[in-house]
């Protein structure tokens, strides 16, 4: 526990740094006290340090450094998920692979280019790769589906999976999970290339298949 604490202390102390002004480190710290009181109340509005309107702007006006952030935050999720893999018999690494969708209603003119429907439902839709060893699980990255003629789902799965860590790859034995708006025959020959194991799910018989490479 103590390892884990000094970790995420750690973490939150060098994303605090990033921050290019005091008021935004301040903002910052609100967010993230919000989501560590896990009081079930993360949204700014239950904030006791700044107003929800600051924290509103903090998210949506500001240019903090998103890439660093998440290049930071990824650094430590591959340090901690190597800890999980001692020398040996590799353990797995669960990569799940799910579609979301965000659903809006309304006009939304900054992102019009980015709301789609898809199958009957209108929103932001995101494929998102989570990572899971044990009892962890963390997200890892997503893509934004732009709609017809554009890449699909099943292209942009594969290329997040494509851009998992050697160091991960190499380290685990990698399952990929995936529900049935990947099952198809071209992400099964991908991930058969990449070597991977595939649990799928089948449209055409509402069972699961497991692909073993």
């Amino acid at each position: 526990m103590e390892t884990i604490l000094g970790h995420a202390q750690a973490l939150v102390y060098t994303l605090l740094s990033l921050m290019p002004s005091a008021y935004q480190r301040d903002s910052l710290q609100a967010m993230l006290g919000l989501f560590l009181e896990a009081q079930g109340q993360p949204s700014p509005q239950h904030s006791l340090i700044k107003s929800g309107s600051a924290l509103s702007r903090f998210l949506n006006e500001y240019a903090w450094p998103t890439r660093q952030v998440v290049r930071v935050v990824r650094r430590q999720i591959v340090q901690q998920l190597l800890q999980s893999a001692p020398k040996g018999r590799r353990p797995w690494l669960q990569v799940v692979v799910d579609l979301t969708t965000l659903e809006k209603c309304g006009k939304f003119k900054a992102f019009a280019s980015l709301i789609r429907v898809l199958q009957g439902k209108r929103g932001l839709h995101l494929v998102v790769l989570y990572l899971v060893v044990g009892e962890c699980r963390v997200p890892w990255s997503f893509r934004v589906w732009r709609g017809k003629h554009q890449r699909t789902a099943v292209q942009l799965a594969i290329r997040l999976i494509g851009s998992l860590p050697p160091a991960l790859t190499s380290a685990f034995r990698v399952v990929i999970l995936a529900d049935t708006a990947f099952g198809s025959v071209a992400f099964l020959k991908a991930m058969r290339k990449r070597r991977y194991s595939v649990i799928v799910g089948c449209g055409v018989t509402a069972n699961w298949l497991m692909v073993a490479v």
